[in-house]
This record gives structure tokens, sequence and C-alpha cells, in this order.
């Protein structure tokens, strides 16, 4: 199999690319490559092939990590019944959890930004083995808190280094690289529940341990991406930094500029996450209560948005490529503002049809904003992508856990009126610089 990822051949891709994966496989080992792989077109075109056969290996891999990860709430229930929990103790377990999962992720890009660690991602995905093998036999309340510790802990080693190897993979093409990538993502958050209410909930905790056959699927694969990873480190790669760091008269930005345009980037990630977050989290109950739908037909609105977020990942990358980050992030942010205004207002066929635009809108920005932070801290890549990764899952838990107190002081209805007007924080893109430029005295 390691041959098959080395050669380029999973994947049906020019005979550059081949030719180019396969010199660096040689390189690695210490042989010196043949003199007909060296031509300047051979050359050239290596500096801009995108490897799609890593990228869709790590977009798989984070499908399944997504998924193993989605399966925590979803026990929920079923612990507190079993283990007579309070909410108190419920909520302990999202702490340990969202901890390890969210605010470990910088420090793991931080560190793997020094120290690149070519089989750290097949490490993770076995602390989430290894959580919830945990998990499925736990007996007591710490061996819960434990096991959930480790499974947020996998994800924390996964995300930065697996955003750094799609960047590497990308040959130039940032965007489309990051979006793939985080579709696989956006899939496994969607299939976890469903598989949860399926296998989960009708088996109890011990069908957790079914859930481990994936986690070994993605170390296997994961270890040919190691193997990929290691030899492409190995080998010299002389377009590397100057693509890293954008455009050669690019201005080059002050620490405090370029401080100031990464609080910008999370604001912005904020007003996506929170008002993303209450369609996520409360669309189906606004739907139930206001067109006394049932709860079947509520999924199924629900699935319609999930596919829209897919979609709108996918293009906005694409996109930005093509067009620049900061377009990407003025539509993405204020061009779904007059959709979701209307959407309170809309009947039931008209408020599906605006869900899944404004998911769609909304969903390009991520993809968009990470590559532009890549491009603001070059050789940062771990700890914008741990950063980004991380506040993205943790401003998503704190908006649905702060709507939901405002649904319960006002109304669902109330929600989706206010909301919106997150979104005008859009506007400090304008604020950012028109060209990210290297920050020298950052790296």
């Amino acid at each position: 199999m390691q041959g098959w990822f080395a050669q380029g051949r999973w994947w049906k891709g020019t005979s550059d690319l081949i030719t180019t994966t396969m010199t660096d496989n040689t390189m690695a080992a210490g042989a010196a490559p043949p003199a007909a792989t060296l031509s300047p077109a051979s050359a050239s075109a290596a500096a801009h092939s995108t490897t799609f056969a890593i990228i869709l290996s790590l977009s798989f891999c984070h499908l399944l990590n997504d998924m193993m990860q989605s399966l925590v709430p979803a026990l929920y229930p079923i612990l507190k019944d079993n283990y007579s929990l309070s909410f108190g103790q419920i909520g302990l377990i999202t702490l340990a959890f969202q901890f390890t999962a969210s605010m470990l992720q910088p420090v793991v890009g931080m560190y793997t930004d020094k120290r690149p660690q070519p089989y750290s991602l097949v490490i993770g995905m076995g602390f989430t083995l290894v959580g919830l093998a945990m998990m499925s036999q736990a007996g007591s309340y710490p061996t819960i808190l434990l096991s959930a510790a480790l499974i947020g802990m996998g994800s924390s080693v996964f995300h930065p280094e697996a955003s750094r190897v799609a960047r590497m993979a990308a040959g130039g093409r940032y965007g489309l690289a990051q979006s793939l990538f985080q579709v696989g993502g956006n899939l496994g958050g969607a299939t976890g529940p469903l598989l949860a209410a399926f296998i989960v909930v009708p088996h109890g905790q011990a069908s957790l341990l079914y859930f481990c056959v994936a986690a070994i699927v993605a170390m296997t694969v994961l270890l040919q991406v190691g193997h990929w990873y290691r030899a492409r480190r190995s080998a010299p790669r002389p377009a590397a930094r100057k693509a890293a760091g954008g455009t050669a008269d690019a201005p080059v930005l002050s620490r405090g500029r370029v401080l100031f345009a990464i609080v910008i980037l999370v604001t912005l990630l904020f007003s996506k996450n929170v008002y993303q977050a209450s369609l996520g989290s409360y669309y189906t109950f606004y739907l139930i209560e206001k067109f006394g739908v049932t709860v079947q037909t509520a999924q199924f609105f629900l699935v319609a948005f999930l596919i829209g977020v897919v979609m709108g990942t996918l293009l906005g990358g694409w996109v930005g490529d093509r067009v620049g980050r900061i377009p990407v992030m003025w539509f993405s942010i204020l061009g779904a503002l007059p959709f979701a205004l209307i959407l309170p207002h809309a009947n039931l066929f008209w408020t599906g049809v605006l869900a899944v635009t404004v998911a769609m809108i909304m969903a390009s920005a991520f993809p968009a904003i990470l590559v532009y932070a890549q491009e603001l801290l070059p050789g940062r890549v771990g700890l914008v992508a741990g950063m980004f990764f991380g506040f993205s899952f943790g401003l998503g838990g704190l908006g649905a856990a702060a709507l939901g107190k405002l649904a319960d002081w006002t109304s669902i209805e109330t929600v989706y009126q206010v909301t919106p007007f997150l979104l005008c924080l859009g506007l400090l893109t304008a604020f950012l610089p028109k060209h990210p430029g290297r920050p020298a005295h950052l790296l």
C-alpha cells in the first residue's frame, strides 16, 4: 500500500506528478535522482502539482475523526441514566473533552511547527482509539472523564498536522486543499449523530467498541500519509518559501499589524460560527415549534442544511484560489446577511431554501480565513491550524450554549431574529491587509 501512495497511482495524475513523487522517494533514500527527472519542465510541474491522493486521504481520515468525536455527546443520555449523573457532571465530561480537543490544538501546532512529526497523525488517532475503547468499557465516572479527554486529545493532535500536510500537498492550490480537507470533517460531524442513533442508542455504551475499527482504518491510511510526508520533507523544495510567503512584491507587515489581522479573523470566525451554531443546534426545534412539522421532517431540513455546508466549503476554497481570500470573506459574511434577516419571516418552504443558501455562503468563509491566516504567518501552519480549528470548535460550543440560554429566556424565534446582526461584524474585513505579506521577524 505504501508504494501505491508513493507512486501516485491511487489518483490518476499527470506523468510529471508521478515522476516527481518517485524522485522525492529516491532522494529521501539517499540515492541521486536520474538526470531526466530534473528537467526544468518537470521541476516546474512538480512545484505546482496537487497530490490529490494525499489530500483525499486526509479528508477521509478527517471524516472518521470527526465522526468518532461526535459520538461523545451522543452518549450523554445513556451515561446519565447508567451512572445517575447530574447535568453538572455531564458538563464536566464536555469540559474534559473540549479542553483537550480545542485548547491543546494551538500548543500542538506550535510544537510541530518547530519539530514536524510525520507519524504524529497515527499517534493522534491512537489516542482516539484508546479513548473509545476505554469509554466503551468504562465502569466509573473518573474513567469516563479520562476517556473523553483522550478522545479530545486525538483531535488536538490530528488537526494541526493534517492541515500542514494538506497544505504541503496543495501544489499552490491552498484554498482547494483546505476545503477538501474540511469537507471530510463536515461529513463526519453530520454522519456521527446518525450512526449514534442507529448503533449507540439501541445497543448501549459497549457498542462504541465497534467504532474502534474506524480508528484502526484511519491509522492505517495515516501511516501511508506519514511515509509520504517524511519523504517529501527530505526532498528540497525551492519554491515552498515563496508560495508560503505570498507574492514577491507583497509588503512586509509589522508584528502589530499581523496580530491585529489575526484578531479580525478570529472575530469573523466568531460571527460565522455563532450564527451557524444557531442553525446546526436549534434548527429542528425552530421548525417544529413554528411550523408544527414532525421530527422526521425537521431532520430532512437539517440534512439539507448540512449538505449546504459541504457545498459551500468546497466552493469557498476553489473560488478563493482564483479571486483571492478577502473577496470570499466579504461575500461569505455580508452576503449571507440579507438571507439571514429574511429567514425568520419566511414560510416553511422558503425557510428551507434560505437556510441552505445561508449555509453555502457562510461555509465558504472557513477555507479562506484559514489560508489567509497561514499566509499572514508563514512557517506557522500548525499554530494557525490548531488555533483556528480549536477556536472553530470552541466558539461553536460556546455559541450554542449562549443561544440555548437566550431561547430559554425568550423563544427560539427570537434567536433567529437577533443572531443575523452578528454578521455585521463582517465589516471588519475592510481592515485586513490586501496582501498578507511576510512578517520576517515572526518566522
